[in-house]
């Protein structure tokens, strides 16, 4: 078992869908702090897909590996944070990117880490800022985005309104 899965909890009821053969699967994580506002970060203006843009903690599921054991890793590659429990499955959604690699299954997650919320390490240059997002801030995730791809606005909002508190 990969160090960044040591000790995670999955609440009951959580799915791990398994890549079939060819699929291209990314995972995503929703990770509150405890004034249950949701983190992000900016995407790197150098990156191929959705440059200057915020976005959930993820990336793409390697060969062989399971969409756990990515969701760890990315979470750790990312912030530094260590995956403690994964406390839903949110949704699992289909699309293709502007980058001509086709097409891509996601599946996020409501997540909680350990490690400290207040300093996460950045992987620099790919993500070049980061901040936590209440109701309030929610218009700032759609910066630079065109109105077809509001997906990571639209999460999180789903996210906070139906009070996914700690619990």
């Amino acid at each position: 078992m990969p160090d960044e899965q040591r000790d995670v909890a999955v609440d009951n009821g959580v799915e791990f869908p398994v890549p079939a053969d060819g699929e291209v699967w990314v995972v995503g994580a929703v990770i509150l702090n405890q004034d249950s506002k949701a983190f992000a970060q900016k995407r790197g203006p150098g990156r191929r897909l959705f440059p200057d843009c915020w976005d959930i903690v993820g990336g793409h599921v390697e060969a062989g590996e399971s969409l756990l054991d990515a969701l760890a890793r990315e979470i750790t590659e990312e912030t530094g944070w260590h995956l403690r429990r994964v406390r839903q499955l949110l949704d699992v959604s289909t699309w293709t990117g502007d980058d001509g690699n086709g097409t891509r299954r996601e599946a996020d997650y409501l997540v909680e880490v350990d490690g400290d919320l207040t300093h996460p390490r950045l992987e620099r240059p790919k993500h070049t800022a980061h901040d936590w997002f209440g109701p309030d801030s929610l218009p700032r995730l759609k910066e630079n985005r065109a109105p077809a791809t509001y997906f990571i606005h639209d999460l999180i909002a789903r996210v906070l309104r139906d009070d996914h508190g700690r619990a």
